[in-house]
């Protein structure tokens, strides 16, 4: 299970810990990691995914997940979060 962001695609970055006497060691930056369940207005169901805080301020900010995921790129996305941005496209142009 890899710790990345199924919707921005941030991942683990690397660099040193740097001690008192500047002896410094690689160590890893992990991300901000949440299982959340966020609510697709056009699926009218839950989505189940692994995102970063940032991420989910992001989505608040845009106005859901379902205009998140229409504007988000589609290299960013994972393989779960890009079948979900399908779904919610085939289910509003359904309904328009």
């Amino acid at each position: 299970m890899s710790r990345r962001c199924e919707l921005t695609g941030k991942g683990p970055m690397t660099g040193n810990n740097v001690s008192h006497a500047k002896n410094r060691t690689r160590r890893r930056f992990l991300p901000n990691l949440n299982d959340v369940t966020l609510q697709s207005e056009a699926l009218k169901r839950g989505i189940k995914l692994k995102i970063s805080a940032s991420a989910l301020r992001s989505v608040d900010h845009r106005g859901g997940l379902d205009a998140f995921l229409a504007k988000a790129k589609d290299e960013e996305l994972s393989s779960t979060a890009l079948k979900v941005k399908k779904e919610i496209a085939k289910a509003q142009a359904a309904s328009a």
